[in-house]
């Protein structure tokens, strides 16, 4: 996982995140141009507040107009009323319509999906289509199709009411900006041969021929909408279809073949015996991929099942995950101490300031942006206008916000981000883990991004304490900051011979800086580039460090995880496709050491 510096303010960073769903989540937030006074939320749109006042008095609420010029602009009215108006279809029949979400991350949820698409294949019917509009909404684009001046319609259809006909519209607006014409203080002189002008002195015949143009592009319009309807679900009918053919499925809860202090559950796990190890190899990347993305890994480990484990259960943060591996799962053990499994717990401080209605007790999944001075602000100033507890819905906007952010309270009516500290704290790392190397704070938010949680992947390695007791020798591909080294070294397994191959120069100093403080006495070689590791390059290792035991890492998740948008092209794409070269890597070692 990289982090993007796409933030606007100097003092958020951002990484890519994952899609996954908040711990504890049940506000709905505010929009995110709405301000707080006193007693309520208020909106603007901007220097232009003349059009956000029109599509007010139409009826559009003002947190659905402020979103919809938001979305498309201060120039372009046509589209900010299509907009509107779909908003408004979406908005007066819930029940009936209802959109489904096209990032569902519930497995037992699809087969529900299924039932509601049937019921809405009904609304997308011709009649249907056309009815979610009201009679004034109608004339109004059709007025604005017509080519009248925005504020001109809306000013036709207030006087006039929505039972007029569309030529007693058209003769109201004629006439009124007539009488403009002659009163230049009321209104310029139209220029009829300028573009976009309008001609008011038209005859009834072409009134009627402008009226009949009119309508077609209107008819038009609503067939090209209710086709892309139809298009839409028949596609979502078709993905949801095709996820059934799925045979890997996140589970829900994530808790793995069994956690800390919890009885065992007996799985049917197949190991076949050409996966059977030493060496051993453990791969992770992000529960929440795209479809298919976990039954591609699988097929290339040698069908092994994926262990999905939410670190929520390790410690006060979230983080989903899936991993591959052959690792005994009997025995296991965690670290010790076991580390504080609340918000409150982890950082005590906060509990003085932690107002009676916020109930976090868990932090969602670390791997989000960190919030910038502007927001912490407002957050400060909407508290600071309430002398006593504040209004339920100042409450959820804050709720929002800190879930959204992973905000603490660190005093009176301020909330603040976590800083690198404390993020290392909850991942498992030593304080100070990632000033090693001389890295910036930037530097250390980007490591952390990319690091295991330490307590959740010690679990699963503490059953090779055992069978490992004078040292191990670990080939650790996309190692980051070492996570999985101050695992096994927390476990008390000593840590004999550790390539470690990363292709940040950062995280190889922050590594090398923590096997230096650690007095580490085994060998630390470093490999920038995993797809320079060649098989001969491999051979020389094996030869002179005598093998491995262990092979660990996790590819990057840049194209799969739910927050990448843009280049969310799972294993084909330009980072994620890096997860085929730990599996060559795999393989020329377990064939160089005669495995296979």
């Amino acid at each position: 996982m990289d982090w993007n510096d796409s933030s606007k303010s100097s003092d958020s960073l951002q990484w890519i995140g994952e899609d996954e769903e908040e711990v504890n989540s049940n506000t709905v937030p505010f929009h995110s141009s709405s301000n707080f006074n006193t007693h309520e939320a208020s909106t603007s749109a901007g220097p232009h507040s003349s059009l956000f006042s029109y599509f007010v008095g139409m009826g559009f609420s003002k947190n659905m107009v402020v979103k919809a010029i938001k979305e498309n602009g201060e120039g372009n009215t046509n589209a900010i009323l299509e907009t509107l108006l779909t908003y408004s279809m979406i908005e007066k029949s819930p029940s009936e319509c209802e959109l489904i979400p096209y990032d569902t991350d519930s497995s037992e949820s699809k087969m529900d999906d299924l039932d509601q698409l049937s019921d809405i294949s009904s609304c997308l019917g011709d009649e249907e289509t056309i009815e979610h509009l009201s009679d004034r909404e109608k004339k109004f684009l059709q007025l604005m199709d017509m080519g009248f001046p925005i504020d001109d319609a809306s000013s036709a259809l207030e006087k006039c009411g929505p039972d007029t006909s569309i030529m007693e519209l058209m003769d109201f607006i004629s006439a009124a900006q007539i009488g403009k014409i002659h009163n230049p203080q009321l209104h310029p002189i139209l220029d009829e041969n300028k573009p976009g002008s309008s001609n008011f002195h038209t005859t009834p015949d072409k009134k009627r021929k402008k009226l009949f143009e009119a309508e077609e592009r209107w008819q038009k319009k609503v067939d090209s909408w209710r086709r892309r309807q139809k298009e839409s679900y028949k596609e979502r009918k078709k993905s949801l279809l095709h996820e059934d053919e799925e045979t890997v499925r996140v589970p829900k809860p994530m808790k793995g073949f069994g956690l800390p202090n919890m009885q065992m559950t007996v799985f049917n796990r197949k190991i076949p015996s050409e996966a059977i190890g030493p060496p051993f190899f453990y791969f992770e990347n992000v529960a929440l991929a795209p479809k298919g993305v976990w039954d591609t890994i699988s097929r290339f480990l040698y069908d092994i099942q994926p262990e999905f484990v939410d670190s929520v259960y390790f410690c006060a943060a979230a983080r989903k995950r899936g991993y591959i591996h052959n690792l005994p799962i009997q025995n296991r053990f965690p670290l010790q101490p076991i580390p504080p499994l609340t918000i409150q717990d982890t950082f005590p401080l906060s509990k003085k300031w932690w107002p009676s209605w916020d109930k976090r007790t868990k932090f969602n999944c670390l791997n989000t942006c960190t919030a910038s001075a502007k927001l912490t602000e407002r957050i400060k100033k909407a508290l600071e206008s309430w002398d006593g507890e504040p209004h339920p819905k100042t409450q959820k906007y804050i709720l929002f916000e800190c879930k959204k952010w992973n905000l603490v309270w660190v005093g009176k009516n301020r909330a603040a981000p976590l800083d690198p500290e404390e993020i290392e704290v909850l991942m498992g790392f030593p304080k100070h883990h990632t000033r090693g190397g001389g890295t910036s704070r930037t530097e250390r938010f980007r490591s952390l991004g990319n690091s295991f949680q330490v307590d959740t992947v010690a679990f699963h390695l503490s059953v090779l304490k055992k069978m490992f007791p004078h040292g191990i020798s670990v080939l650790s591909l996309f190692s980051g900051i070492g996570g999985a080294e101050v695992a096994l070294h927390r476990l008390g397994i000593p840590l004999k011979n550790v390539v470690s191959v990363e292709i940040s120069n950062v995280n190889r100093n922050i590594l090398q800086s923590w096997w230096d403080q650690t007095n580490q006495k085994g060998n630390l070689i470093h490999v920038a580039d995993v797809q320079k590791l060649s098989i001969d390059r491999l051979e020389e290792l094996i030869k002179s460090l005598g093998g491995f035991d262990l092979i660990i890492g996790g590819s990057p998740c840049n194209n799969l995880t739910g927050s990448n948008r843009v280049s969310r092209d799972g294993l084909q794409g330009e980072q994620s496709i890096l997860f085929y070269e730990y599996f060559r890597v795999l393989n020329d070692v377990k064939f160089l050491m005669g495995k296979v």
